[in-house]
């Protein structure tokens, strides 16, 4: 049985962050933002003196004995060596890593026979096609989801303070068992990724001509293909079985997809397809249905866009979600703007009387 986890435990320097990428540098950036004490490392020392640069932490050394909390921030393929070294190296510390796969890493620990008393698996469910620690942001994880994955052996106190290294990111922390997480990033991380780059990697042998034409659709579908190969094959073949299994589905709602287009109907295809997006957390785990949307036109001109929202900012509405289209012929764009239901009529008065063309919510 997992252990209780306190509300209330707070967490205490100083943090070894092993590993200066996007990721462990947007760590530190946001521990050191909290106070804490962050020390740096990594197998490239101009990447640690990079992150040191963004505000990440130090890079001077610490007394191992001192150390209360390790964070192993490497690529999946070098976790299980890197924990087991820290929990040898920082004899006093909790040790955890931020990877993107839980279960497997577990298992191979244990083959190791290493005491994992110290050790929790946790992953913030947030990143970047960008990578490398120029791109570290202390908000990176700032109302995210970060998944705390507790093992039989964990004691409360690891489990404690691996929350508490979360919240101090101010992300929303999950519990999850670490087979249930791997099943669950395969189904909403780790297949997206796949269908992206199959996508993306068909546009090669597309006419320059058509590509010219691409809209947003297309940028939005494929932005994440962009990401690391190197990195990803690391993470998808972690997680091999329970990914492989997620293709076998979506082939198979491609066949019935294409098996519409030669019937010559697919409404039923699309329509499953609504529902999907539908089901989606919004902003703070409300659904997108119970949002109002709008769509406002922006001038192709400098300040535009700032004065939206500053004018949205005087309706007094929070704003929950938004996305930007343009239209590259007409020189304008989009925004599409989601606001709770009791705020819709407010905030369509005031961007009304302040000049902006916009389509009423749906």
């Amino acid at each position: 049985m997992n252990p209780p986890v306190s509300e209330t435990t707070e967490l205490q320097g100083p943090v070894v962050i092993i590993g200066a990428g996007l990721i462990g540098a947007s760590v530190g950036c946001a521990l050191t933002a909290a106070g804490i004490d962050v020390r740096l490392s990594d197998r490239n020392p101009a990447h640690a003196q990079v992150a040191a640069g963004r505000g990440a932490g130090s890079v001077d050394p610490v007394d191992p004995d001192e150390v209360a909390v390790v964070v192993a921030a490497v690529p999946p393929a070098a976790l299980v060596g890197v924990i087991m070294a820290a929990l040898a190296q920082y004899p006093n510390a909790y040790v955890t890593d931020v990877g993107s796969v839980k279960h497997r890493i577990l298992i191979r620990l244990r083959e190791q026979g290493a005491d994992l008393s110290r050790y929790v698996g946790s992953h913030p469910m947030a990143g970047s096609h960008l990578s490398g620690p120029i791109s570290a942001n202390e908000d990176l994880f700032a109302d995210r989801t970060w998944i705390v994955a507790p093992h039989e052996g964990s004691t409360p106190g690891a489990v404690d303070t691996v929350t508490a290294l979360a919240r101090t990111c101010r992300a929303r922390v999950v519990r999850m068992g670490t087979a249930d997480h791997d099943r669950a990033v395969a189904e909403v991380s780790h297949l997206p990724q796949v269908v992206s780059s199959v996508l993306a990697s068909g546009l090669t042998g597309v006419a320059p001509a058509h590509l010219a034409i691409a809209g947003q659709g297309l940028r939005d579908t494929t932005r994440i293909a962009g990401s690391d190969p190197g990195l990803w094959q690391q993470i998808l073949l972690g997680n091999r079985e329970e990914v492989a299994q997620e293709v076998r589905r979506f082939r198979a709602r491609l066949d019935d997809m294409l098996e519409g287009l030669e019937a010559g109907y697919v409404e039923p295809q699309l329509a499953a397809g609504v529902a999907g997006t539908l089901a989606i957390p919004g902003k703070h785990g409300g659904r997108h249905e119970e949002y109002a949307r709008f769509i406002v036109q922006i001038p192709d001109e400098q300040g535009a866009l700032a004065r939206l929202f500053v004018d949205a900012d005087r309706a007094g509405v929070s704003i929950e979600d938004i996305s930007i289209e343009h239209d590259p012929v007409k020189q304008v764009g989009w925004l599409s703007l989601a606001v709770v239901p009791e705020g819709a009529e407010r905030l369509e008065k005031t961007m009304t009387e302040a000049g902006w063309e916009i389509q009423p919510p749906d």
